[in-house]
């Protein structure tokens, strides 16, 4: 590439600019769209940044020097202008509609809307099935980008379907749009407006939110909501500080552009020019193609980068749309088929308090019943006392819930316009609710604590359900409600006391039964062959979790060892720093614990013998895994031990620090920040490839 040297006296401004810098704007502004095209939609950068910052310089310095160079869809025109007085008001050629929802959210939501298709197409029953193209429903912005010859001329809302808001200068900003239609994709229409979504996702709304936070500003409610107030603002400086993204749908005006045949054909021509198009997107056959969707897309929803809060369904062949019509202001030909909602307004009843297996007295909102992410939620974490206190949550509040897959459902924002006039402040307790001991918050947590330790019946039953939990000693039929009984009946006080338990006596027990005593003790029985990795993280040592359990265990190789060690030689330990180590040497040091472990030996528990250290793999040892996705053959507790006997690390989160992510089938958001971080990306054949290096 060859720069353009930049004359320096400003009397040449206004001159008409020399042949070799306009073609060297031109050459600039296709390459920097490119650029942008990879980075931005396509996750694949094609230059270092600092390359791409000196052609963008390079063009703003052509620009300066000849203003005539600047055009409408140059790269240098996402970064935000001038401040607006108002939105101006912009009529839609062709209008903005909105389709049908589909309120039924079992399959026959997706049954309904074939037979209706069926019906007013006129098909016999035996007709062959109606083709759809199936795509998700984005939680974000309706918005419309006017093309004229390949160029973007305006953007606007959706509005009342009739007339929106021109708001074109805010969207030139997300650098996922193009400013001009890419030539690959054949030549432009004379017009055409995509229709799409803006978005912001989830990952990039929690560090806005972080920033907001920081900074001590207003702190956006959900995703869509902050999405739709920075396009509809009207200084497009903070539009283009924003992470806003978009895929498009569908189409409006179009002039001088013989479509496809079917909508799908339509998406893949969008695609052709560079706009961004989701790749969720599919084409299914008839009412059982829908339902199948329907629950895969379900299934992975939580996956998914973004918000969505169903799928839409449209009939695929653009003839058959044009034929069944319009029904109002709604398509015949399409319908949403939604989710339940996982956000609901409810009421706080009361606040109580639990207390957990390291004493943590955690705030709890009991909630009026409501209906949101497909159960009956009545309860939601409030964490703790200062978080309680930055949400600003009274008893008696009207409040949003959130609920999310298996999420605990958490208390998204008080409606403080609705809060009556004897809502109650929450007020942390000073001694345990199931003891009566005092409650200590140190200085440096957020969490209150109670002090009595195992002599606290709430702890002691914590404490019992994580020993006999699947990833610790995994007894099978010792739940919540039998643990209360064993607890409060006196016939349990440590874990040492589960090994003398006897079916008759358990058999006793409210909702048991012999079987299920039987079953238990044989659960109980079986759960005394363990390892001593399993052994460590049952104790429920505070700090020390399943992988520090591992690392503790392959250092010191007996739980005797493990019990002698000091601060110093436990530091020793991958990983184990001094917050750890001295966690893991005061609950070796007081005597109950001790009697309780000696108890629990002569109960027959027995370690499996540690296996002498795999050779390390090269590629392996000492490097930060993070799996996501289904994995073809291998379970994701499978390939975790694999990497781990070979060296290497498994994370739960994807950081510059990571150096391998392992991507199966549905891989949702940790994939897609690996790719945005550059962090390689294995399939299982190259995991175990690596994993086979000597």
């Amino acid at each position: 590439m060859t720069a353009v040297a930049v004359p320096a006296d400003a009397a040449v401004v206004n001159a008409a600019p020399p042949a070799q810098a306009s073609a060297r704007a031109k050459e600039l502004r296709a390459q920097l769209e490119a650029h942008n095209h990879s980075y931005y939609v396509l996750d694949a950068p094609t230059v270092p940044d600092a390359e791409y910052d000196r052609l963008f310089r390079e063009l703003q310095a052509l620009e300066a020097q000849y203003p005539v160079l600047l055009t409408v869809d140059s790269p240098t025109q996402r970064v935000g202008g001038k401040v607006l007085d108002e939105l101006q008001p912009v009529q839609h050629r062709v209008p903005m509609l909105s389709i049908q929802t589909e309120t039924d959210i079992e399959d026959s939501g997706a049954v309904n809307f074939d037979n209706r298709v069926r019906k007013e197409l006129g098909l016999a029953e035996d007709a062959p099935p109606v083709e759809y193209a199936v795509e998700l429903k984005f939680d974000g912005l309706a918005i419309s980008l006017r093309y004229e010859d390949g160029v973007l001329v305006q953007a606007a809302t959706r509005g009342d379907g009739a007339t929106g808001e021109d708001v074109t200068a805010n969207v030139r900003t997300i650098r996922v749009i193009p400013l001009r239609l890419h030539a690959a994709g054949g030549t432009a229409p004379k017009v055409i407006e995509v229709r799409g979504e803006i978005y912001i996702d989830r990952r990039d709304f929690e560090a806005m939110n972080a920033s907001q936070q920081a900074a001590g500003e207003k702190l956006f409610v959900n995703p869509r909501n902050a999405a739709a107030g920075c396009i509809r603002q009207l200084d497009s400086r903070i539009a283009a500080r924003r992470p806003l993204s978009f895929f498009a749908y569908g189409t409006g005006e179009s002039e001088g552009w013989t479509p496809p045949l079917t909508h799908s054909g339509v998406l893949d021509a969008f695609a052709a020019w560079g706009v961004p198009v989701n790749d969720k997107r599919a084409v299914v056959q008839g009412a059982q193609g829908l339902i199948e969707y329907h629950r895969r897309v379900g299934e992975t929803r939580n996956a998914l980068p973004f918000d969505i809060d169903g799928v839409v369904y449209k009939v695929n062949s653009l003839a058959l749309q044009q034929q069944l019509g319009f029904r109002s202001r709604e398509p015949r030909w399409a319908v949403a088929h939604k989710y339940p909602a996982q956000e609901e307004l409810t009421e706080v009843l009361d606040i109580e308090v639990q207390v957990g297996r390291t004493g943590a007295i955690t705030p709890v909102a009991r909630l009026k019943p409501v209906f949101v992410g497909g159960v009956t939620v009545t309860n939601a974490t409030l964490h703790n006392e200062d978080e309680v206190r930055r949400k600003d949550i009274h008893i008696g509040d009207t409040v949003v819930v959130r609920r999310a897959g298996d999420v605990i459902p958490e208390v998204v924002r008080v409606l403080i316009e609705r809060r009556p006039v004897d809502a109650r402040s929450f007020v942390m307790p000073q001694t345990c609710p199931s003891c009566g001991a005092a409650v200590r918050r140190d200085e440096d947590e957020a969490v209150a604590r109670c002090t009595a330790g195992l002599y606290c019946p709430a702890q002691r039953k914590q404490a019992l359900l994580h020993f006999a939990s699947r990833r610790a000693m995994d007894i099978d039929g010792l739940g919540e409600k039998i643990v209360d009984q064993l607890v409060d009946g006196g016939m349990v006080s440590t874990a040492a006391d589960i090994f003398r338990l006897e079916a008759p006596a358990l058999a006793a027990l409210e909702r048991m039964g012999d079987k299920a005593a039987a079953n238990l003790v044989q659960a109980i029985a079986q759960c005394r062959d363990t390892t001593l990795a399993r052994f460590i993280y049952a104790l429920g040592i505070r700090n020390v979790g399943e992988s520090t359990a591992r690392d503790l265990a392959a250092h010191f190789r007996s739980i005797d060892g493990l019990m002698a060690a000091d601060g110093m030689r436990l530091q020793q330990v991958t990983d184990v720093g001094p917050i750890v180590a001295q966690s893991v040497a005061a609950f070796f040091a007081d005597g109950h614990n001790r009697e309780v472990i000696a108890a629990l030996l002569a109960a027959g528990i027995h370690f499996a013998p540690i296996a002498e250290p795999q050779a390390p793999a090269p590629g392996v040892a000492g490097k930060t895994f993070v799996l996501t996705g289904t994995l073809p053959t291998l379970t994701r507790d499978e390939a975790k031990a694999r990497i781990e006997a070979k060296g290497g690390k498994v994370s739960g989160s994807v950081s510059k620090k990571t150096h391998y992510v392992v991507a199966g089938e549905e891989a949702g958001g940790k994939l897609t920040k690996a790719q945005e971080l550059g962090v390689a990306i294995l399939d299982e054949a190259a995991l175990t490839e690596l994993l086979n290096e000597i």
